[in-house]
């Protein structure tokens, strides 16, 4: 008769998340996650090849996570606003999980340039929604979203390595204000 598994794939990567959120990617490895667990080491590795594979699934779960913090939003421009104060509250309230994420950490991050942050924004219904609100033009929206991308970027990464020292809402507020100066600028 086989052998009846007790610890998912799940369960593992569940457990593998914790400890990257608690200390930090540095200290996800088959013995912590296995200690996190309160078993042997040979469920993970039964369920994963190697480690790499393990944490290339890690880097693929961590980030479904992070997506699943972001409120779901009636209009496009909501959605943006939303999808900004998770970027936000994930640096207040998981600093390690927004440097595994956002700070190159993750095996699978992709390096960006100031063009390919915004890739196909022209396309999207919520530049197009912000176009219509600010009465900017699809170019001038696109650079707008770019330059709040990269500015929230910027404030999230001082105050996920303590940096700076200031709240949720007091960030919120900055990239806000921020926003608001750009349109009136143009």
């Amino acid at each position: 008769m086989a052998r009846k598994i007790t610890i998912s794939k799940e369960m593992i990567l569940d457990a593998a998340l914790r400890l990257l959120i608690r200390e930090g990617y540095s200290n996800v490895n088959i013995k912590t996650i296995a200690a996190e667990l309160n078993c042997s080491t040979q469920p993970i590795a039964w369920h994963f090849e190697n480690m790499d594979a393990m944490r290339t699934e890690l880097a693929v779960f961590a980030e479904k996570y992070a997506k699943s913090k972001i409120e779901p939003a009636a209009n496009a421009s909501d959605s943006f606003f939303n999808m900004g104060r998770a970027y936000i509250s994930l640096a207040v309230n998981e600093p390690k999980l927004f440097s595994y994420l956002y700070l190159g950490e993750r095996p699978i991050a992709k390096p960006f340039t100031a063009d390919t942050l915004t890739e196909n924004a022209g396309d999207s219904e919520m530049i197009k929604m912000m176009e219509r609100q600010t009465g900017l033009s699809c170019d001038e929206t696109v650079t707008l979203v770019r330059n709040i991308i990269i500015y929230s970027h910027g404030l999230a990464t001082m105050i996920a390595t303590g940096v700076l020292d200031i709240g949720e809402k007091e960030a919120i507020e900055m990239i806000l204000g921020l926003a608001d100066r750009l349109v009136r600028t143009k």
